[in-house]
C-alpha cells in the first residue's frame, strides 16, 4: 500500500474543525484521527490547562501516524473525558489513503506539520467561537456558563494566541471557519483530490 496521504486540521477551539474533519471522512476512504485522544491523565481536573501543548501526549501521536506512514495498523488511545483518563482499551485502525488528523494543538508540535501532506488551518472570529463553545458545553457536556467563561478566560484564550492562532500563517490553505459546513467539506474535498491525482501521476 501506497504512504496514505496525511491531512492535518487545526484552528481554534469550536471553529469548525471537527465538523469538516468528520464530513471529510465521509466523503474519502480516510481515517480520523482527534488530537483529544491523546490527553493525559488529569488528577485534578478543576483549573487544568488543557490547551497547553504539555496537556497532550503528541510523542504516541507522532509516533502513531510514523506506524501508520509504514502500512501498519495501530491502538489509537480512547480519552474518557467523564474520568479525564486514558482507558487500557485502544481503537484499532488500519492505514488508510488519507489520513485525517485534527486538533486546536496539532499544528503546535512541528514533526506533526513535518508528516502532513496538506496543512490546513479553520480560521473563524474568537466571539463566534465562543458563542460555539459556551453552547456546545452547555447543552452538550453540562456545564454552566460561568465555569465555560472562566476556562476561556485563564487558559483558552491565552493559550490560543500563544499556541494556536501562530499556525494560521505557517498552512498550504486557510479555510473560513464562518462558511457553512457543507461547503467546507466541498471546498477541502475538491483540494484533496487534486493533490491525490497530482501524486498518482508524479
Amino acid at each position: 500500500m501506497r504512504r496514505p496521504f496525511f491531512v492535518v486540521v487545526a484552528g481554534g477551539t469550536a471553529g469548525g474543525k471537527s465538523t469538516l474533519a468528520r464530513g471529510l471522512v465521509e466523503r474519502l476512504d480516510a481515517v480520523l484521527i482527534a488530537h483529544d485522544r491523546y490527553y493525559r491523565d488529569v488528577a485534578v481536573p478543576r483549573g487544568h490547562n488543557y490547551d497547553h501543548p504539555d496537556a497532550l501526549d503528541t510523542d504516541r501521536l507522532v509516533s502513531d501516524l510514523d506506524t501508520l506512514a509504514k502500512g501498519q495498523g495501530v491502538g489509537l488511545p480512547v480519552y474518557d473525558f467523564a474520568t479525564h483518563t486514558r482507558l487500557e482499551a485502544v481503537d484499532f485502525v488500519h492505514p488508510a489513503p488519507v489520513v485525517l488528523v485534527e486538533g486546536i494543538l496539532v499544528l503546535a508540535d512541528p514533526r506533526v506539520a513535518r508528516l502532513a501532506d496538506l496543512t490546513v488551518y479553520v480560521d473563524c472570529p474568537d466571539d463566534l467561537r465562543l458563542v460555539r463553545r459556551i453552547r456546545r458545553d452547555v447543552v452538550d457536556r453540562g456545564r454552566d456558563v460561568d465555569g465555560v467563561l472562566e476556562q476561556y478566560l485563564a487558559t483558552v484564550r491565552p493559550m490560543h494566541e500563544r499556541f494556536v492562532a501562530p499556525c494560521r500563517g505557517r498552512v498550504d490553505f486557510v479555510m473560513d471557519g464562518t462558511r457553512p459546513p457543507a461547503t467546507l467539506v466541498d471546498t477541502l474535498e475538491a483540494v484533496v483530490r487534486a493533490r491525490l491525482d497530482a501524486r498518482s501521476m508524479g
